[in-house]
């Protein structure tokens, strides 16, 4: 190979990829933001745990329990960041009767991966007609807000279709005392 051949080579390799400093400045923006994902990533994502919210709605809806002739409404949830122990989760559900809101509190404890709400027995539930739930987590420390998730669910039906009474009575179907 004579030193012509090397010279056009060397010029079609800098005019295929736009010039030696070109590829320098790239690789260096590379280098830069790999640098930059490796530190959010070895601080646990803690760069974006703020932003995440605390809870993740998986479903919820109204549960109409023929059988013991009860209807509730709640909610399950994913815990997508760690919720402190101790925090204070209070679920306020609209009273399908009307009137005050129903209260349904929990403790968070320590690994609390899901959440399950639900509400005691309701009546007066119309068909087609949203129920807003809101649940807020709140720390016990200064009782401020530090979690929140707001949603509602509507039911198929009307909770007239209920019988008047339990249709099974007996083991496994009586309400514990109070």
């Amino acid at each position: 190979m004579n030193a012509a051949t090397t010279a056009d080579h060397a010029t079609a390799y800098r005019d295929a990829f736009g010039g030696l400093k070109t590829i320098g400045l790239a690789l260096g923006a590379a280098c830069l933001l790999g640098f930059g994902l490796l530190v959010a990533l070895s601080t646990g994502g803690g760069l974006f745990a703020d932003k995440t919210p605390y809870l993740a709605l998986e479903g919820g809806g109204f549960l109409y329990n023929y059988r013991i002739a009860e209807v509730t409404y709640g909610l399950t949830t994913k815990v997508e960041r760690p919720i402190p122990a101790g925090t204070l989760i209070r679920a306020t559900l609209e009273n399908p009767a009307g009137g005050a809101p129903l209260v349904v509190e929990k403790t968070a404890r320590e690994g609390l991966a899901k959440l399950t709400l639900q509400s005691p027995p309701v009546h007066g539930v119309k068909a087609n007609r949203p129920y807003a739930v809101d649940v807020s987590l709140i720390d016990p420390a200064d009782g401020r807000e530090i979690g929140h998730l707001a949603t509602s669910f509507k039911s198929d039906l009307d909770d007239t279709i209920m019988p008047d009474k339990p249709l099974v009575v007996g083991p496994g179907y009586q309400k514990p005392a109070p």
